[in-house]
């Protein structure tokens, strides 16, 4: 069963726009679903082809333009065809060729429009910032907010009292709206990745486990010294620990082993690949808020509860407000995608 998101719109708005869309965010966030739903809504209207390029056999379809252009022919694509045809490309960023072979497509064939994902920003700006510019559209694909989370849970009962929250002058919204209230507890510990939204409560700590797993051995290993991995696990996990707080770059390299140039290289890595937040302070002079310490939180919630093995309710936790404070500027981070 497909779940709407509410970035879907947008997206199939790109159709008539002749730039790549570029889709970036977190592993088993959504994108590859995302994907293929447009593959399957528009195959009644345009041609479409979806590569899933985390199989190396599927990259030899895209290794060079010749052999992309064979490809699309093969799958019905007419050169003078004033119809779009529809190329979907997941996970593009592994291959940095297909950056160059992206940017002959969208300036030699308008009639051929470009979905394309990848699971680290990092990648996708070594690999796009020339090729790329000024042919894409990037798109940020976070984990669910708490109004999809309602709808993947099946309460869009409770939407329609999410979005009456503001208007209600009250100290006691949980007593006023005790079922919102206890949707909002489980997001607040489990947090917004589609399969453990849908998880039963007993198997959502190992869906996270498994997110994990795959991010240290998709992405990390990409970017990090094979050798030090265990350093960044001790990294993340207190980073996890400091939740909500300003960054101390001496300790940090002291807990994980490393030094201060290096552990601050490291958050940056976590932050390109979506696994954490940095929030600068504000202030009217730019120059001293480029100077000062940010804070981090955690992308998503239930992957920072994950690395602290902490899942107890809100009611009994010390760390509550920090929780809260982190999925309000979640929230503030998706609602300015989905404006977009």
């Amino acid at each position: 069963m497909f779940f709407e998101r509410q970035i879907y719109s947008t997206l199939k708005g790109h159709i008539e726009n002749k730039k790549a869309t570029i889709l970036i965010g977190p592993r088993q966030v959504g994108k590859t679903t995302l994907m293929k739903q447009l593959n399957l809504d528009l195959q009644t209207k345009y041609k479409c082809l979806y590569i899933d390029l985390d199989i190396y056999s599927q990259y030899e379809k895209v290794n060079s333009y010749e052999n992309l252009i064979n490809t699309l022919t093969l799958n019905g694509y007419e050169n003078n065809d004033e119809k779009k045809f529809i190329l979907f490309l997941d996970e593009f960023q592994k291959y940095i060729d297909v950056s160059n072979i992206i940017k002959n497509i969208v300036d030699h064939h308008p009639n051929i429009k470009v979905f394309a994902s990848g699971s680290s920003s990092l990648a996708i700006n070594n690999n796009i910032q020339e090729s790329l510019a000024g042919r894409k559209r990037v798109v940020h694909i976070y984990p669910l907010s708490f109004e999809e989370f309602l709808n993947f849970k099946e309460r869009n009962d409770l939407i329609g009292q999410l979005h009456k929250v503001a208007d209600i002058k009250s100290d006691s919204l949980p007593t006023l709206m005790p079922e919102l209230y206890k949707e909002l507890k489980e997001f607040l510990i489990f947090g917004g990745y589609p399969e453990v939204a849908l998880s039963a409560q007993n198997e959502k700590k190992a869906v996270l486990e498994s997110i994990f797993d795959l991010y240290v051995k998709k992405d990390l290993v990409d970017f990090l010294d094979i050798n030090k991995i265990k350093n960044a696990k001790t990294l993340i996990n207190h980073l996890a620990l400091n939740h909500g707080q300003e960054i101390n770059y001496n300790k940090l390299g002291q807990v994980a082993s490393l030094d201060s140039k290096t552990s601050k290289n490291y958050v940056e890595i976590l932050k390109e690949t979506f696994l954490i937040t940095l929030l600068t302070p504000w202030y009217t002079n730019k120059n001293k808020e480029l100077t000062k310490t940010p804070k981090v939180y955690f992308t998503d919630n239930g992957v920072r509860n994950y690395f602290i093995n902490n899942f107890n309710k809100t009611e009994i936790r010390n760390d509550s407000s920090f929780l809260f404070e982190s999925f309000v500027i979640s929230e503030l981070l998706k609602t300015r995608v989905y404006q977009q």
